[in-house]
């Protein structure tokens, strides 16, 4: 079975994180609320990826971003989605493929109807957010 890497980007503003409400002509997860992202091409690093795919989608430059987690996505391919977490970007956001962008808590326990995103976000908040409280107390 062929295995398609994508890279998915959580944009992090404050407590809030990025969601996309994917439209109903797209071939893998119509209608679904979902971290925004896409394919990576063939020759491609991940990194180009996050870059190409961020501003394709949302036309913003990632300006701070790191990797959080990999997971796999059965969907109408077998995914493995590698999430990066972007916290700082250049531009205006403008959905270009997604039917609408929605802001919501990133402590909302299941935002998205993507197994996978909600695994992502629940990773984000168990390992990033203790570390960012604790910088905040010390510093």
């Amino acid at each position: 079975m062929k295995v398609h890497d994508c890279v998915s980007f959580m944009l992090i503003r404050g407590d809030q994180i990025l969601l996309e409400k994917r439209k109903l002509t797209k071939t893998v997860d119509p209608g679904l609320m979902a971290i925004p992202g896409g394919h990576v091409e063939p020759g491609e690093s991940l990194v180009d990826a996050l870059l190409r795919e961020v501003e394709e989608e949302l036309t913003v430059k990632p300006l701070l971003y790191f990797p959080l987690c990999s997971l796999y996505h059965p969907t109408t391919e077998l995914q493995r989605l590698h999430y990066f977490v972007v916290t700082d970007w250049q531009g205006s956001l403008s959905a270009q493929e997604a039917e609408d962008l929605i802001w919501t808590s990133v402590y909302e326990s299941e935002p998205a109807t993507v197994a996978a995103d909600n695994i992502a976000l629940a990773e984000y908040r168990r390992v990033i957010l203790p570390m960012l409280n604790e910088n905040n107390a010390t510093g």
